[in-house]
């Protein structure tokens, strides 16, 4: 019994080994949160996710459950540094034939605001599958992941060429777009005690660098528009995971991201590599319809846009009131940006015989950080 336990939990102490090892900076994108349960739980979702979302979360969480589950969902966060989007509307506002020293002070006033302003923008759209073999499961996913935002990149100061003001210096944007393919397999042994899994990803990058006026990033730019002159690349991605239930109220998860450093060619030469990328989660289930759960990202990844740094600290509940209703509320923290708060998150779930509705929604009190998300799926 000793060797066989050895045996067992050799695969998740690699993976906690690997995860320890990492460079404390990875260049990766944020963890995007993935689904309306995890956004309802505060972003938490690596030792919950049991569903066909696992394949993103923890490819581990597919083995615990006996079921077949279909599902489409869409989520979207944006995180607004130093109001960016609002202060852009404030200069667009701006009278530029007006001269005046005035006038000058308050566009440069606006634009000294800009200067170490950003705007993360995260989003995932897709369909997810599942299926069970008694301790064997299999997923695939067919979604698109996107990240990135525009930030300034030049300092920005008035320049009086008169006639009119005008604007020197620019802001960048940043962004990646993961069309990718996902298949995922896990096996749970020892009573379900431990779950392991890995996902294969094929991914159709879309990566986009460009520098744009000001005047363009209020009035005339449109993301979807310039995807038209990103640069594509195709890779292959691979993800691993897992779970331990040592005693049946506690569980412990754990999954690396990107572990083999995916890597996608920009426009003029440049690239966006994908660096490993962990995190762990830890639940709590007092009961069978009440969950706990905490999740925290082991790396300090840095993002696309420069300066920026991701590690984010969750925490979320659920209770479930006649396995038909589940409420739900969590709390998420990016603990590297010092310019973001405390982002409160809330969801419904709603189940009816097979079918499954779920919401959830989170808000900053600065109004700085918006995150939402929406699925329907069937569950057999």
């Amino acid at each position: 019994m000793p060797h066989r336990l050895a045996r067992l939990l050799f695969f998740p102490l690699v993976i906690f080994l690997f995860a320890s090892t990492l460079p404390k900076d990875a260049l990766a994108v944020d963890f995007v949160i993935v689904g309306p349960r995890a956004v309802g739980m505060g972003g938490a979702g690596v030792a919950v996710t049991t569903d066909s979302l696992a394949t993103y979360w923890n490819p581990a969480g597919l083995a615990l459950t006996s079921t077949v589950d279909i599902r489409l969902q869409a989520s979207a966060q944006g995180i607004d540094r130093l109001d960016l989007r609002e202060t852009l509307e404030d200069i667009d506002d701006i009278d530029r034939t007006d001269r005046s020293a005035t006038n000058q002070a308050r566009l440069q006033a606006l634009l000294n605001d800009l200067n170490g302003a950003s705007l993360s923008a995260l989003a995932a759209v897709g369909a997810y599958f599942k299926g069970h073999w008694g301790d064997h499961a299999l997923g695939l996913n067919i979604s698109n992941v996107g990240t990135g935002g525009p930030f300034n990149s030049t300092p920005l100061t008035v320049v009086d060429t008169g006639t009119r003001l005008n604007i020197s210096g620019q802001l960048q944007v940043n962004y990646l777009e993961a069309r990718q393919i996902a298949a995922s397999y896990a096996y749970a042994f020892w009573e379900k005690k431990i779950s392991l899994g890995v996902t294969g990803k094929i991914i159709h990058g879309v990566a986009y660098r460009r520098g744009i006026t000001v005047d363009d990033a209020d009035d005339t730019f449109d993301i979807s528009d310039e995807l038209k002159n990103a640069k594509k690349s195709y890779e292959v991605g691979i993800d691993a995971g897992a779970l331990i239930t040592p005693i049946p109220w506690l569980r412990l998860g754990i999954v690396g991201k990107d572990l083999n450093t995916p890597s996608f060619k920009t426009p003029a030469g440049g690239e966006f590599k994908l660096r490993p990328q962990a995190r762990a989660g830890l639940a709590l289930l007092p009961f069978d319809s009440t969950t706990i759960t905490v999740d925290a990202d082991l790396t300090k990844n840095k993002t696309l846009l420069p300066g920026i740094r991701s590690r984010v600290l969750s925490l979320g509940v659920e209770q479930g009131l006649f396995d038909v209703v589940f409420l739900r509320g969590g709390v998420l923290k990016n603990i590297e940006d010092a310019k973001t708060r405390l982002t409160p998150t809330a969801g419904l779930g709603i189940s009816l015989w097979s079918l499954r509705l779920d919401v959830g929604a989170g808000y900053d009190f600065d109004q700085r950080g918006a995150l939402g998300a929406f699925s329907l799926g069937m569950t057999f």
